[in-house]
């Protein structure tokens, strides 16, 4: 984009445009009504992709996989396996991948997109979400994306302004934030917002883990340095993110939500923080941090408390905590060494009794599906696209302010945020962050790294 195109857009489509729009579903029907097949195709053949392709293959009524793509080979075989031992029980789930219709290469999502499926599910490393949903909606297809929708600020762009695109032609986008999907999160989230529980005062939300899997492929059993990064997905800024923005978004998510104020999306206007990398430090491990913590301000002045790490043998939790005037909401049943009282989602009164969530516990990345593909066969109005890309953007805006060291405004990152994609994607393209002779990459660096461009 160019600067004069950025500022226009930005005009319309960013901040001051995402607002109410972010948590109400505006887009008509996109499938033909009586059907009975949906067609469906799988972009992203990882573990996410399987088990996405095969909650969508779950969903109510007859769904059908008819393509699939990826950069491997390998790769797909093996989820297509995966994909079949999942739904051989269901009785309307259908699955008739031709071997014409497996596609392989970097324009893999384009002859999926083209082979005549209703919805198309992007699950590749999330850097290449915003082309494959540019071209998605602009061939008319259905979206199914997992989190985060992006990984630089450019990237955040593209996404608002293919979700205004998909609203005008009537498309459905869902995104993989489950909790939005998830009743307890819905009742807990909904009581917050009624005021039952006060006014919220401050937030705290974690995601402190042992981390992922190590890298899966050493130099030597590779090709070049893209099908290194590739398959090392994790490790690489321009493809992962980071953590902060790979898991933690569905933290930062939720915080979001809780901020939101009459059916209007709120997000941080400004954060600062710190990170680095503590443990791990070898190559391998290539440019990402093991750990990062930051504080966002809201606009009216409430502070979340942001933390995230990958580290083995230390304290660790999953975990959303909503500070108000009668108590401490507690979000998430997911957490480790006693970092609330209770079990399970609830409020902790400050006058010592407990109030604990005992409804509906159906697995969530079930029902996201369940809900898209019921909004598809009905016609009904459904956008996540908004929401799924200022979460995504609060949690860029937090790695930018622990890359760099410096205290920066939404509205500056989402403008002025540098691209970190590659200009070519090819095996043999050049890339940005490619490693020294060592195959040692550049780590960034407080106070040095600059994650903004010149005002």
């Amino acid at each position: 984009m160019s600067d004069t195109s950025r500022r226009d857009f930005l005009k319309t489509s960013s901040i001051a445009a995402v607002g109410a729009a972010a948590l109400h579903s505006l887009s008509a029907g996109a499938y033909a009504a009586g059907e009975d097949t949906v067609r469906i195709g799988l972009v992203g053949c990882g573990g996410r992709g399987t088990g996405a392709c095969s909650q969508a293959l779950k969903s109510p009524g007859r769904v059908r996989l008819i393509a699939m793509g990826d950069v491997f080979r390998d790769q797909m075989d093996g989820s297509l396996n995966n994909i079949e031992k999942a739904v051989a029980k269901d009785d309307t789930a259908e699955i008739t991948v031709a071997e014409e219709s497996k596609f392989i290469g970097f324009d893999a999502y384009k002859k999926v997109i083209d082979s005549g499926v209703d919805v198309v599910i992007l699950a590749t490393p999330p850097g290449f979400r915003p082309m494959m949903l540019e071209y998605a909606v602009e061939k008319g297809v259905n979206v199914f994306m997992e989190k985060p929708v992006a990984t630089d600020a450019p990237g955040v762009r593209r996404v608002l302004e293919a979700a205004r695109k998909a609203k005008e032609k009537g498309l459905k986008i869902g995104v993989g934030l489950q909790r939005h999907h998830q009743a307890p999160y819905q009742d807990m989230v909904g009581r917050i917002h009624s005021g039952e529980f006060g006014d919220v005062r401050a937030l705290r939300v974690y995601w402190n883990s042992g981390g992922v899997w190590d890298p899966r492929k050493n130099r030597d059993e590779v090709k070049s340095e893209m099908e290194y990064q590739l398959r090392n997905w994790y490790y690489y800024t321009w493809l992962c993110g980071d953590h902060i923005c790979e898991q933690h978004i569905h933290n930062l998510d939720v915080g979001n939500w809780v901020m939101s104020k009459n059916g209007e999306l709120q997000f941080p206007v400004k954060a600062n923080g710190m990170g680095g990398r503590e443990v791990r430090k070898d190559k391998k491990y290539g440019e990402i941090f093991d750990h990062h913590a930051v504080e966002y301000t809201y606009a009216d002045g409430t502070t979340m408390m942001s933390q995230c790490r990958h580290i083995r043998n230390v304290w660790n939790s999953v975990t959303e905590h909503v500070h108000t005037t009668k108590g401490i909401v507690h979000l998430s049943d997911r957490s480790s060494n006693g970092i609330r009282g209770g079990g399970g989602f609830g409020i902790k009164y400050f006058d010592g009794t407990e109030d604990v969530y005992k409804g509906d516990s159906r697995d969530p990345y079930q029902v996201e599906h369940d809900d898209l593909f019921t909004a598809i066969r009905n016609g009904n109005a459904y956008s996540e696209a908004e929401y799924g890309a200022m979460s995504t953007m609060t949690a860029i805006l937090g790695r930018m302010c622990t890359y760099s060291g410096q205290e920066i405004t939404m509205q500056d990152a989402l403008e002025r945020g540098l691209g970190i994609m590659p200009e070519d994607l090819s095996w043999d393209a050049k890339l940005p962050n490619a490693p020294d002779a060592d195959g040692v990459y550049a780590v960034p660096v407080p106070g040095v790294t600059k994650v903004l461009a010149d005002a």
